[in-house]
């Protein structure tokens, strides 16, 4: 039976979600919710389902809501996510929520942990790496044909130059970290898929000159070192329209294994793979050049595409009852972005001092899963 579903906060991004649910036989949009009527009021005549402008009304009037996408914006785009995830969660629902998890470390390790104790899901929208091409690298990965981590190469953001510079929006992006918050959430959640915690982190910020120029606050370009708890290495280098990004596009990820390097480029588009195994019979020395990559091409551009991916995963996860603690792109997980970001302002803030991470919560299993006594 499909899960009745709602949407709170109907921005750009809620629509997204709200037609995601409406295209999805996993899920039945019943209702959407905003504060301001006008958005509410279209979006319910949009979709087929009922208005409302306050959340917790919208609560009690239908108890039959079972998952709840929060997509409020926020003053450093998309920040208030806490209050509405701790009613929805207070009320018995799931909740999908948008990226970052919160504007604050403290609320996105307060909510985790209010879900567990509610034995909720709680999932959040990574999506960058529910592709096509993530999904084959990571395939990769478990059949052992990449190999220990030597390092990876993240580089992510959006194309511009100094003339085609437009102050942002004020009440959206006039704060130092609100690029950095707002959007690294999800190289971060990339590396982590694929390499595992990071252990360590050095970061350094800044912004060019058209922006001081301008007065923008906005820490534009974001250059972070990391280290990964099995002792591989990476690199994440973000910036929100400075520079035209150049060879790879807009979003390109470079994974270099003992065994073998696999790139994706463009998040949707394009997987390339370098394996001395696949490519040629013996190996080559290191004064050879490096042999074209085997590409795979997926037929896909639109970025678009990730948000219907990423949210049928999390109703494929709640239908099946999946555990919790083993659901994709979690809470948990998102708490470790936000853990990396804030980790990353103190560093910064400390001139490129190296900074530990704070521990994520342990993973608890829920013992009435288990059908059999204990042996002893």
């Amino acid at each position: 039976m499909a899960l009745k579903c709602a949407v709170v906060g109907m921005g750009g991004i809620g629509n997204t979600h709200a037609r995601c649910y409406k295209n999805n036989p996993l899920a039945e949009l019943v209702a959407v919710c905003d504060v301001d009527k006008a958005k509410a009021d279209k979006a319910a005549e949009d979709y087929g389902c009922r208005a409302f402008y306050d959340e917790e009304e919208m609560l009690k009037q239908m108890p039959e809501i079972e998952v709840v996408s929060v997509t409020t914006s926020g003053y450093e785009n998309g920040s208030m996510h806490f209050e509405p995830s701790m009613i929805a969660l207070s009320y018995g629902k799931h909740v999908l929520v948008e990226k970052p998890i919160c504007a604050d470390v403290r609320d996105a390790r307060e909510l985790v942990a209010y879900a567990d104790k509610q034995k909720l899901y709680l999932g959040c929208d990574l999506n960058h790496y529910f592709t096509g091409p993530a999904a084959d690298a990571k395939q990769r990965q478990l059949d052992g044909k990449v190999g220990e981590l030597i390092y990876c190469i993240h580089k992510v953001g959006f194309n511009g130059t100094q003339d085609s510079y437009k102050k942002m929006m004020p009440q959206q992006w006039q704060m130092p970290y609100s690029h950095l918050k707002a959007f690294c959430a999800h190289p971060f959640s990339v590396m982590r898929y694929f390499c595992g915690d990071i252990v360590a982190i050095q970061a350094f910020l800044d912004k060019p000159g058209v922006r001081k120029t301008a007065e923008d606050a906005m820490l534009s370009i974001n250059s972070i070192h990391c280290k990964f708890a099995n002792g591989g290495v990476g690199y994440l280098i973000s910036q929100r329209g400075d520079a035209m990004f150049g060879y790879g596009g807009w979003w390109s990820y470079e994974h270099c294994g003992a065994k073998s390097t696999f790139a994706i480029e463009n998040c949707v588009e394009k997987l390339h793979v370098w394996d001395p195994k696949e490519l040629d019979p013996t190996r080559g020395t290191m004064n050879q050049a490096t042999p074209a990559p085997i590409t795979t091409e997926y037929g896909v551009s639109d970025f678009g595409a990730t948000f219907p991916n990423r949210i049928n995963a999390f109703l494929e996860d709640v239908t099946n009852k999946v555990p919790r603690e083993y659901i994709r792109a979690s809470g948990r997980d998102a708490l470790a972005t936000l853990e990396y970001t804030f980790a990353a302002i103190k560093s910064y803030e400390n001139g490129g001092a190296l900074v530990v991470p704070e521990m994520l919560p342990p993973l608890h299993g829920d013992v009435s899963r288990i059908k059999t006594p204990w042996a002893w």
